[in-house]
């Protein structure tokens, strides 16, 4: 047996035991150690009740890293330190042969339809598993996963942009996990001009002290209109979204990446009149997610200490607080 933190209803995490995962025969597995865990935003969402996909009974966590102790695959070995792409993708269909595997047609996903990584152990396809650089921890690697979320929507958004990111004045709506590693993979692409709009103030001033960005209160301090070549909304909710198209620039871009409210109305006639492109992302194919692991093995998104790590027992505490705002860390890892 092993300890788990279970999704039990909206608003309730438990610690329970749950059976020792089995590698099956011929199934090239490989089981994990969790050495560290991270709270997404979508785990918040089922934490909620808000997502018919998490259903109770569910152990969460989809941002992972830790130690191999089971491998049934050539390429790994006890001891390996390793994360892993929790999207599991089949492989054949157009998209996997497309190298767009993240559009796979028939994907699984940890966390959702797979068991999670709040445990202190989790199995998982050998194909989905990347080994650790040498120097990275532990826990930074647990944020491979949305930072690649990141990389993969500011790849799309350059292909778009007229001109480099660079050169690019930049919007970023929201300041979590994927707003602050927005910042800071722009600017490790060369982006100096980006403001952040986050209205919790803990929030605000702990990334612009770990940036460098502009903050700004948009409750206080509404953005400039038509303004910005790049806006990315890193919350996604109706008031957001509204932001966004008011303060992008005529042949600007729009990256929608975040997904508070599923459903919202924006200015469609903007978006004609002023060739707006707007763009959707979802996660990342396997190569986002090798680029971004060494991105972060050789300290290109900085030295990562706004992360915040809570030991697994303290799960039910960890959600109570994000979701209250009592915290000033973009990001808690779980430690099993």
């Amino acid at each position: 047996m092993m300890k788990a933190l279970v999704y039990t209803q909206p608003y309730r995490v438990s610690v329970e035991e749950r059976p020792y995962p089995q590698l099956e025969d011929g199934s090239e597995l490989v089981l994990i150690r969790i050495g560290a865990a991270g709270i997404c935003g979508s785990d918040m969402h089922a934490f909620h009740g808000s997502d018919p996909r998490r259903q109770p009974g569910l152990v969460l966590g989809h941002e992972l890293a830790g130690e191999v102790v089971e491998s049934q695959s050539p390429r790994f070995r006890v001891g390996d330190r390793v994360t892993a792409n929790p999207l599991i993708v089949c492989g054949q269909c157009e998209f996997c042969r497309q190298g767009r595997d993240n559009l796979c047609s028939d994907r699984h996903m940890v966390g959702m339809d797979w068991a999670g990584a709040f445990a202190e152990f989790m199995k998982i396809p050998a194909r989905s598993v990347v080994k650790l650089p040498d120097g990275l921890s532990v826990q930074h690697a647990a944020l491979t996963e949305p930072a690649a979320t990141v990389v993969h929507a500011l790849k799309l958004t350059q292909r778009a942009l007229p001109l480099p990111l660079a050169e690019t004045r930049a919007l970023v709506i929201g300041g979590g996990a994927i707003g602050l590693l927005t910042v800071l993979v722009l600017r490790a692409w060369g982006c100096r001009d980006i403001t952040l709009a986050e209205t919790n103030g803990l929030r605000r001033e702990a990334a612009v002290r770990h940036t460098g960005c502009v903050g700004i209160n948009p409750l206080e301090t509404p953005v400039e209109e038509a303004q910005m070549q790049l806006v990315v909304d890193a919350v996604g909710a109706a008031p957001t979204r509204q932001m966004a198209l008011q303060a992008v620039k005529p042949g600007g871009v729009v990256m929608h990446i975040g997904l508070q409210a599923w459903a919202s109305e924006i200015d469609m006639r903007k978006l004609t009149l002023a060739e707006i492109t707007l763009l959707g992302t979802y996660t990342y194919t396997m190569d986002d997610f090798c680029v971004t692991l060494k991105m972060l093995g050789e300290g290109a998104l900085g030295p990562l200490d706004w992360v915040e790590t809570r030991p697994l027992t303290e799960g039910q505490q960890a959600f109570d607080d994000l979701e209250s705002q009592r915290v000033s860390a973009a990001k808690i890892l779980l430690i099993p």
